[in-house]
């Protein structure tokens, strides 16, 4: 387990890396929907460590990017459907994102900003704990371990805490650590949890916790990562992003054997063709009861620092279209 001067280091580095501009359910009832609760109510949570001992933090970042569409192909009556993809960004090991590849020129441009926008990766971050006041009033499923998807408004307040030199222990620390209030308010017809907030009183696990933090064992976070795209499914992830800015139908025949909508089932004209994984399916940790997926319909919080600053428009081209960058796409895909 990371001590709190490690995870503030880690943190003011990654904080001086990026020039202090970044800010940074289940069927089996594992995930807490701390979402469905009701304005004005609050639940009080505890965060637990990341089972993994080489996770500085007790949370992994989870960055996804969501495709619309203007429908389903072949399907008269369809609504538009957005499709999940991963951002491979997250997994942290030097890949490249196909999409905010091409996405990141797009905010030199003013008028492709918002567009921009639309397409940038969307951060949400996994923590594991205990629900210790659930205003839900939710059946305690038998591994009470909860995961927690928290999304960027209430990160960074938990990572503002992290940061303040009067902080001795760790949040975390059975003995010596502090529970976490989640609020929920309303702001502009939108959800707000920015009154959320650590308690000021240190409490100890209860025997109870403790018991089932032994029983059980903590998960490992990224075990419940997306996991990462093949190349053939980076190439798909790309095929789609285009026919998505162009407006077009989502193609089950083409696509559907890689990403789809949630809750569309596969598609797939050879039967003897193994199941491909969904967008973002959570593997199942092999020490842990099975988990299930992660849910798709957690709503993502309005994230502090969505995109790159806009730069200043170039001299020329200013005007450019999305429909002009994908003709730019597909004749350098044509060299």
């Amino acid at each position: 387990m990371a001590s709190l001067a490690e995870i503030r280091a880690k943190l003011q580095e990654a904080q001086n890396n990026t020039g202090g501009n970044r800010q940074s359910t289940g069927g089996d009832n594992a995930i807490y929907p701390h979402w469905n609760i009701q304005e004005g109510q609050e639940s009080v949570v505890r965060f637990l460590p990341d089972g993994d001992t080489n996770n500085t933090f007790f949370w992994v970042e989870r960055a996804m990017i969501k495709l619309p569409f203007a429908g389903i192909k072949g399907e008269t009556d369809s609504r538009p459907v957005q499709v999940q993809v991963p951002c491979v960004e997250m997994y942290n090991d030097g890949s490249t994102c196909p999409i905010l590849s091409e996405v990141r020129p797009w905010f030199k441009d003013k008028s492709l900003e918002d567009m921009g926008r639309k397409y940038w990766k969307k951060r949400s971050y996994i923590f594991q704990g205990f629900v210790v006041d659930d205003p839900l009033n939710e059946e305690t499923p038998s591994n009470p371990i909860r995961r927690f998807i928290i999304g960027p408004q209430i990160f960074q307040i938990i990572k503002g805490a992290l940061m303040d030199p009067e902080l001795e222990e760790l949040p975390t620390d059975y003995l010596r650590g502090v529970d976490f209030r989640i609020k929920k308010t309303s702001k502009g017809g939108y959800a707000d949890y920015s009154t959320s907030t650590w308690s000021r009183r240190e409490r100890s696990l209860t025997d109870e916790e403790q018991a089932a933090v032994n029983s059980h064992g903590l998960f490992n976070l990224s075990d419940f990562l997306p996991k990462k795209p093949t190349d053939v499914e980076l190439k798909v992830m790309h095929e789609m992003f285009e026919a998505s800015v162009d407006g077009e139908a989502y193609d089950p025949d083409r696509w559907g054997q890689y990403f789809r909508p949630a809750g569309m089932a596969q598609r797939t004209g050879d039967p003897n063709t193994a199941p491909a994984p969904q967008a973002a399916p959570a593997p199942t940790p092999t020490p842990q009861p099975t988990p299930a997926p992660e849910a798709e319909s957690a709503p993502f919080e309005a994230d502090p620092t969505p995109a790159p600053a806009a730069e200043a428009a170039p001299a020329e081209g200013g005007e450019s279209r999305a429909q002009d960058i994908l003709k730019m796409i597909r004749e350098r895909k044509g060299q």
